[in-house]
């Protein structure tokens, strides 16, 4: 079939599609699968190896989240928990499918293929909308300090993550529920197999909201942390608390850094192809191109866990407390944080209490 076609029949649906473009995406789904043999070797070996490792580091985040009281007593805890659940989601669903589709070439049917790819859409989307609540969460601690315990509740991070799924799994599965280009005969995706080009801008320009939320609150804190470290600096505090603060705002500086670094790196490859996508016909090089772009945001599942979970001081308590318990050590000193969740943290590395503006009242970990 050339792209000089007046009309095109998709094989799955035997209806008749959009003559814009050659809609490939309900002709063929080879036209879709272009990678070499020596390139399905290197995404073989990124998902098989990065999938177990993502797949394992999650699930770990979540079982010591919800097997300690005081962790998941906490709402800043609970949004870390839906994050490190979509990125266990990526972790399955991204890795068999894209393997599936690009390297054993497996053909199915439309509506199985956009089951699979509204799985793979939960997945990154939920993670996305995972790291907004929690950079709301932080946000809102730095701003409204004195608001954050009435703000920040367990009910209102339950109530904010149901809608937050509810929105997500709606949004995914579109396709699947009759927005593609096979039962609406519209014009396809060049990136995605029978996927609406206007459910593509929709849901870019969705994921481009989440970003641009993200980046500006962190971008707040980075704010508020400089501006407290010039504050700490100019008045020259010499006492111990003041030295501890200042090393903490140094953390805080670099911890942030490194998340909007891993943000931008991971999603701006792929977000940028889709933009593309939504104007001008790609080549066969350029969906090359796409396909190890892909495998970034893959990455960027992997990443999280270490830079939002394991970070934490809490964490790592929690996490080290299971290993001694593993290997008999009863007597380990974990008990202060798994007895009752009513004590507070010994260690003060939360956003809420790792930053203090002069201005505003001490904002302590909830």
């Amino acid at each position: 079939m050339s792209s000089t076609d007046a009309v095109s029949t998709c094989p799955y649906s035997n209806t008749t599609v959009a003559p814009e473009k050659t809609n490939e995406s309900c002709v063929d789904f080879t036209s879709f699968m272009v990678l070499t043999d020596s390139q399905k070797i290197i995404v073989s070996s990124i998902c098989f190896l990065v999938g177990p490792l993502t797949f394992l580091e999650n699930l770990l985040v979540l079982c010591l989240i919800f097997s300690t009281p005081y962790l998941r007593g906490k709402p800043s805890y609970l949004f870390i928990s839906s994050l490190a659940l979509a990125d266990l989601f990526a972790s399955i669903f991204f890795a068999f499918f894209f393997v599936e589709f690009h390297v054993f070439k497996n053909m199915v049917s439309t509506s199985t293929f956009l089951f699979k790819l509204g799985g793979v859409i939960m997945a990154f989307t939920g993670s996305l909308g995972s790291l907004l609540l929690t950079s709301i969460d932080r946000y809102i601690c730095i701003h409204k300090p004195s608001e954050y315990k009435t703000i920040i509740t367990r009910k209102n991070a339950f109530i904010s993550l149901a809608v937050l799924w509810t929105t997500i799994v709606l949004i995914s599965f579109l396709p699947l529920m009759g927005w593609n280009c096979s039962t609406l005969n519209s014009v396809c995706s060049e990136l995605f197999p029978c996927v609406d080009e206007t459910y593509l801008a929709c849901w870019l320009a969705f994921v481009i909201s989440l970003l641009v939320f993200i980046v500006y609150a962190y971008i707040h804190i980075l704010w508020k942390a400089h501006k407290h470290a010039v504050y700490m600096e100019k008045h020259v505090i010499q006492n111990q608390r003041g030295k501890a603060r200042m090393r903490m705002d140094i953390q805080l500086a670099k911890t942030f850094g490194v998340i909007l670094a891993i943000l931008v790196i991971c999603w701006s490859p792929v977000l940028s192809f889709m933009f593309v996508d939504l104007f001008s016909k790609l080549d066969k090089k350029l969906k090359m191109v796409f396909a190890f772009c892909c495998t970034l945001c893959f990455v960027n599942s992997t990443v999280n866990p270490l830079v939002y979970a394991l970070r934490s001081k809490d964490m790592r308590h929690v996490l080290l407390g299971a290993v001694a318990r593993c290997r008999g050590q009863a007597t380990f000193f974990l008990s202060s944080v798994e007895s009752d969740g009513q004590q507070k943290s010994i260690h003060p590395d939360t956003v809420c209490e790792l930053v203090e503006v002069p201005s505003l009242t001490d904002c302590r970990k909830t």
